[in-house]
C-alpha cells in the first residue's frame, strides 16, 4: 500500500501501473495481483486507508476536544491534514484522475466537513449546527493552506508562516466559540 501510495504521488494514478508498484514494494507482481486484481481495487483500498487514517486520526482529536485547552484544539485541527500529508496527496492523485471520480471527491469534503462539524460541536454542544459546518468549511481551508505553507515545496511561504496561520486558527475559533462557551 506504501509503495502504491508513492508511486501514484509522484506519477498520477493514470501513468502508475501495477508493475512499478511490485517493483517499489519489492516484492513480484504475481503477488501484487493475488492481492489486488487491477489497479482499480488497489485504488479503493487506498481511499479506505486514507478514510480510516483520518477517521482514526479524528477520534484522536474527538476525544479530548472537550477538555484540551482551545489553543491545542485549533493547533491540532489546522495541523491534521499536514500530519498525513503523504497520503492526502495519493488521495488527491487519485480523485483528480478520473472525471467519474468527482463524486467521491465531494463525498470526500463532505465527510471531512461533517467530521470537523462534529468535533466543534463535541467541544461546545450548544454550537448549532449550521454555525459548526461553517466554521468546518474556514477550517478546513486553514488545514490546506497549512498543507501548501509546511510541505508544498511550489507554494511561497515564510518561515513564520505557519504560525501565524496557527495563531489566526486559535483567534477565529476563541471568537467563533466564546458565546456558546458561556451560555
Amino acid at each position: 500500500m506504501a509503495a502504491a501510495s508513492k508511486v501514484i504521488q509522484e506519477r498520477g494514478y493514470e501513468a502508475a501501473t501495477m508493475a512499478e508498484i511490485a517493483e517499489r514494494a519489492d516484492t513480484k507482481v504475481g503477488s501484487l495481483y493475488r492481492f489486488f486484481p487491477n489497479k482499480e481495487l488497489l485504488a479503493d483500498a487506498l481511499m479506505q486507508r486514507y478514510d480510516e487514517l483520518r477517521e482514526a486520526q479524528c477520534a484522536k482529536i474527538d476525544a479530548r476536544a472537550s477538555v484540551m485547552p482551545l489553543h491545542e484544539l485549533a493547533d491540532r485541527l489546522v495541523n491534521s491534514i499536514a500530519e498525513i500529508h503523504d497520503e492526502t496527496r495519493a488521495l488527491v492523485a487519485l480523485l483528480d484522475a478520473r472525471s467519474e471520480w468527482a463524486g467521491k471527491r465531494l463525498e470526500y469534503r463532505e465527510k471531512t466537513l461533517k467530521r470537523i462539524a462534529h468535533t466543534l460541536r463535541l467541544r461546545v454542544p450548544t454550537l448549532p449546527e449550521d454555525s459548526a459546518v461553517d466554521m468546518a468549511v474556514v477550517l478546513l481551508n486553514n488545514m490546506k493552506t497549512m498543507v501548501a505553507m509546511t510541505l508544498d515545496q511550489s507554494a511561497p511561504s515564510s518561515p513564520g508562516g505557519p504560525d501565524e496561520l496557527r495563531l489566526m486558527n486559535r483567534l477565529y475559533l476563541a471568537h467563533k466559540l466564546a458565546p456558546y462557551e458561556r451560555t
